[in-house]
């Protein structure tokens, strides 16, 4: 039996297959990617590596063996038909009698289009009739605390929200969740609502950056549209710039305040607060 992870080198997934490695031994652990030479470090620690793309569904053919564990953490090429991606190893899992099929999600309250591809894995993996777990994952710390340049360079948090709050959490909690589940027991046909402790509000983050740098930063809240302008003005594909300024209506609307409780009794312990990973972000 193996614990098999997708999109094993990507941010959340290298959280994922290190904490496994605290917890099992390396050979019981897969890391499924597409470029090998991105896990040279995870093979070098014993770490199983498979090579299998979403696009190409038959490199998933012998991923997969009766009574593994899989994570499945969600595509991000946003292009490309993310749901079609999932459906491949979904149908790979289920072909090979795995166990367990946990899925990277996002919050049950999100209506913005970014949780259209999530809905639709989620039902694929419901009518597939495996066991599932739906590790709904709240905003990440690092969606904001890894692009602080433009907001240092110009003094301010701009952002579409309003008075908006979000329950965020660092990578390294959602990884913990997702660790528990896959080498705990009793998580089958499970739904978990992931999110941090304390919501917080982009007038609290600017005030919070501003007390540790020094600086006077100032929260700039402006409209969907105004947003949108300024994410393609950096560079951003309009459909990707649309996406995250929808995201921020539905912070808005509350959509991504996360009262659960899951994450902290999943882990054990409380979520990293905002305020960590700025510190973090800031010494990097």
């Amino acid at each position: 039996m193996s614990i098999v992870v997708t999109g094993a080198t990507g941010h959340l997934g290298r959280h994922v297959v290190e904490q496994l490695l605290e917890k099992v031994p390396a050979e019981q652990v897969t890391a499924v990617v597409r470029t090998p030479e991105k896990a040279a470090d995870l093979a070098a620690k014993g770490v199983k590596i498979a090579v299998a793309d979403y696009n190409s569904p038959e490199t998933f053919d012998s991923v997969f063996a009766a009574g593994d564990k899989v994570l499945l953490i969600s595509g991000n090429e946003f292009d490309k038909g993310r749901p079609a991606q999932h459906q491949v190893v979904i149908d790979a899992a289920k072909a090979a009698g795995v166990a367990l099929l946990a899925y990277t999600s996002a919050p049950g309250t999100l209506t913005a289009a970014l949780a259209d591809d999530h809905r639709a894995t989620e039902e694929a993996l419901l009518a597939s009739g495996l066991p599932y777990s739906l590790l709904r994952n709240g905003w990440y710390n690092e969606n904001y605390t890894e692009n602080l340049a433009p907001v240092l360079a110009y003094n301010a948090v701009v952002q579409a929200a309003g008075d908006g709050r979000v329950s965020t959490a660092s990578r390294a909690d959602y990884a913990a969740a997702a660790v528990a589940v896959l080498t705990g027991e009793g998580h089958e046909n499970t739904t978990y609502e992931l999110g941090g402790d304390e919501p917080w509000g982009f007038a609290e983050y600017a005030a919070e950056l501003s007390r540790q740098t020094g600086k006077e930063i100032a929260y700039n809240a402006v409209p969907v549209e105004a947003y949108i302008e300024i994410l393609t003005g950096a560079g951003l594909p309009a459909p990707f710039a649309g996406i995250l300024a929808g995201v921020d209506a539905s912070i808005e609307k509350g959509e991504l305040v996360v009262t659960s409780g899951d994450l902290a009794r999943l882990t054990g312990r409380p979520a990293t607060p905002i305020s960590a990973s700025i510190e973090a972000a800031l010494k990097g």
